[in-house]
């Protein structure tokens, strides 16, 4: 039996086929590229006020848990509405090395969340702990550091360890640094140039207010480092402090430029970016709708695919 056209019908139903060809294109964005669900926020931190099976770490108490609860159910009464699909858990300081509750949030809600945890570079084992920590799922291991810090990590084998063992496994050194730090972070790239960085919260660039160029420079510096990657996120911490955000445009467009929109990826960092009258659905505005030099590529870089390939691969 034909499945042609009826010749009576083969006019029109050209006509149809072609008016879709010109029309769908630029009306439907890619399937990649289409941004208002299926996207990725890099960075969030999660806890539960239940400290007696969760305990605090050394130093920290329940008075310093703000808010004083976060649990993946409360992140997901944000992520949810606003077409965010994937999460990257970011260890929380309350809880030091032990990464429990984060690991049990990743089991409860498999294929949902991604992990970075937090090791001691000091223990002789600490190769052996990336790699238990990486069959459950991490798949980044969180820094903090200063300039002193920084420059310090020449001369310790348990970093220079973490670094090793991080470019021959695939994993991530994802570093909370002030731009002081850069220079000595460089170095450190160099020593080891197969190890994937992800620099948090623009490297806190613009937290006394004004975008400081040469600090912008230094974080630029560093994408001559191909496996150097760029979190553009907290943005309630950064510039003015205060929604559209769109003060950050002219420090994000650099990044763009220089990094190009697949190293660089969106994040939240909440619970922070929920509080004092900020908004989960502003931040993600910011990329997906308030910056006109962001192509549809780039927005699905940095709302999707590069969180993909750095965190969920």
């Amino acid at each position: 039996m034909s499945i042609s056209p009826a010749p009576t019908s083969r006019r029109s139903f050209l006509r149809s086929t072609a008016l879709a060809a010109l029309v769908t294109p630029a009306l439907l964005p890619a399937a990649d590229e289409d941004v208002s669900k299926n996207c990725i926020d890099a960075h969030v931190h999660v806890w539960t006020p239940d400290t007696e099976r969760y305990p605090l770490g050394e130093g920290a108490t329940k008075k310093g848990m703000a808010p004083s609860s976060f649990t993946p159910e409360e992140l997901f009464a944000h992520t949810k509405p606003s077409g965010v699909s994937r999460i990257v858990l970011i260890q929380m300081s309350f809880y030091q090395f032990d990464n429990s509750y984060m690991l049990d949030a990743m089991k409860q809600h498999p294929g949902v969340f991604g992990g970075v945890a937090i090791v001691d570079e000091s223990e002789p084992d600490v190769v052996d702990t990336m790699k238990q920590l990486a069959k459950q799922g991490v798949r980044g291991f969180r820094i903090y550091t200063d300039k002193e810090k920084a420059e310090a990590w020449q001369s310790s084998a348990g970093m220079k360890a973490m670094w090793s063992h991080a470019a021959d496994a695939g994993l991530s050194m994802c570093l909370l640094a002030n731009p002081d730090a850069l220079p000595a972070v460089q170095k450190m790239c160099a020593q080891f140039p197969k190890t994937r960085v992800v620099i948090d919260h623009f490297a806190r660039i613009g937290m006394k207010g004004a975008v400081d160029q040469k600090d912008l420079d230094s974080l630029c510096r560093l994408a001559e480092s191909e496996h150097t990657f760029v979190k553009t996120s907290a943005f309630y911490a950064l510039g003015v402090k205060k929604a559209p955000y769109t003060d950050l445009g002219a420090m994000v467009r650099r990044l763009r430029d220089t990094y190009g929109a697949s190293r660089l990826m969106w994040a939240s960092d909440c619970p922070f970016q929920v509080e004092d009258g900020h908004t989960y659905k502003d931040s993600i505005a910011l990329i997906r709708e308030r910056l006109d030099f962001l192509t549809a590529e780039d927005k699905a870089w940095m709302l999707r695919k590069t969180a993909e390939k750095v965190f969920f691969s």
